[in-house]
């Protein structure tokens, strides 16, 4: 995954993330949301095959690159939790 920043403050980024689409930028925003130190967390594509644009935006107790990583990091923990329930329920 490539990503490339647009701009970055201490309370504010705007990042291009190249290869993902509304899958992915939707499970995304909705974890970086759950993040009480975050304002505003939105992405958008332009045309219907552009790259995603993710805006995050903080209230200055968190970064906003911290509140992202923050997400990824729940994000895959929830894909190795679910990923450790399936092998369990195959024995």
């Amino acid at each position: 995954m490539n990503i490339k920043i647009l701009e970055l403050k201490k309370d504010k980024v705007k990042l291009l993330i190249q290869g993902e689409g509304h899958t992915f930028m939707n499970v995304l925003t909705e974890e970086i949301l759950k993040d009480p130190d975050v304002d505003v967390a939105k992405y958008l594509i332009k045309f219907q095959f552009s790259d995603p644009e993710l805006l995050v935006t903080t209230n200055g107790r968190k970064g906003p690159l911290d509140a992202i990583t923050d997400a990824c990091r729940r994000i895959s923990g929830s894909c190795s939790e679910l990923l450790e329930s399936l092998s369990s329920g195959r024995s």
